[in-house]
């Protein structure tokens, strides 16, 4: 009886330390995000889209800009405290000095979406890549600041002679619905950009945003080559793997889901047409093998798809996690030699 009461006393020491801890790490999460928050206010990116803007909107074209506006770095504190130290860029940063950044608003159907641009400040006309991030539920400042920061990853690019153009997506949120098209519109978007050469149009998706660079390349040709890192395929096999998928993001966002879930999730698995993308276009896809987040059977089984129907792609395996921790430059350079030599 004795050691079964000490058994008890020690569990439940256990368990008011996993509690606390738990609570900790959630409190810190959350404090965290206040804090990011509160330092965008009064950015460029804290910028609402107010009804006066759709009233100007309303003659413009899907794809059609309503305002561009330059930013820089520096004036966004959560944004610059991550890419320099003690005033000045970290040395992996330091060929953003080359870049300008838009923040733009355009319109796609009846809504106006915010879109981050980084050029290069040199001279000319540049091929285009549209980049799709990874993530949900994200909205205002905050969508805008996730956006900038995922788009920072590879603005490699831009130095080598890119325009990368980014949707941040509307805030209502259907996880590859008719949000889809907040990134086919960018297409017509590039035509308004002086240094893009709108002829030459490639994708770069992350994560979800792989899933909807899939989408694209079913619902347009006007996508030369795509690279796809981590991208679900499977929403089946992935709210198996993840079950908080479903009740935090697919139940949620996709609109019908309870009483239309199998033919919604279908809908975004390229798993189920893959024979339906643009067949003039490529594809590489990029797997982690230790990723978390979307198994690397994902990639693997799609691969096998395209394989089947003889379409143009490579796979290819990087020993790292979800974000390709450990493997940046590599994967820089893989992206700037695919790109040169597709795009």
């Amino acid at each position: 009886m004795k050691r079964l009461k000490q058994t008890a006393i020690f569990t439940g020491i256990l368990i008011i330390i996993g509690s606390l801890f738990l609570g900790f790490k959630i409190g810190k999460k959350y404090y965290t995000a206040y804090q990011i928050k509160e330092e965008l206010t009064n950015t460029i990116l804290d910028k609402k889209i107010i009804p006066n803007d759709y009233q100007e909107a309303k003659n413009l074209k899907n794809g059609q800009i309503l305002s561009k506006k330059l930013f820089k770095l520096l004036e966004i504190p959560p944004i610059w405290n991550r890419v320099s130290e003690n005033g000045s860029l970290l040395s992996k940063y330091k060929h953003l000095d080359k870049i300008n950044f838009y923040l733009v608003v355009y319109k796609s159907d009846s809504s106006l979406i915010n879109g981050i641009i980084a050029e290069p400040k040199k001279k000319g006309e540049f091929p285009v890549i549209i980049f799709n991030r990874g993530g949900n539920k994200e909205i205002g400042k905050v969508a805008k600041a996730k956006t900038l920061y995922s788009l920072l990853e590879f603005t490699k690019l831009v130095e080598e002679g890119y325009v990368l153009i980014a949707s941040c997506y509307r805030e209502n949120d259907e996880f590859g619905g008719e949000d889809i098209n907040d990134v086919l519109y960018l297409t017509e978007t590039v035509k308004e950009i002086e240094k893009a050469d709108s002829n030459r149009i490639g994708m770069l998706g992350w994560s979800r945003g792989g899933m909807m660079s899939y989408l694209a390349l079913q619902k347009s040709d006007l996508i030369t080559t795509a690279v796809i890192g981590n991208g679900p395929t499977d929403l089946f096999s992935l709210i198996i793997d993840r079950p908080e998928m479903e009740t935090n993001v697919c139940a949620k966002l996709i609109p019908d889901y309870k009483r239309n879930k199998e033919k919604e999730l279908k809908k975004r698995s390229v798993i189920y047409w893959a024979d339906e993308l643009n067949k003039n276009s490529s594809v590489l896809i990029l797997c982690a093998t230790n990723d978390k987040r979307v198994n690397p059977e994902q990639a693997k089984k799609v691969a096998k798809k395209l394989t089947d129907i003889n379409y143009d792609f490579e796979l290819k395996e990087f020993e790292t996690d979800h974000k390709f921790s450990g493997k940046k430059d590599e994967l820089n350079e893989l992206l700037i030699h695919w790109f040169k030599d597709k795009l």
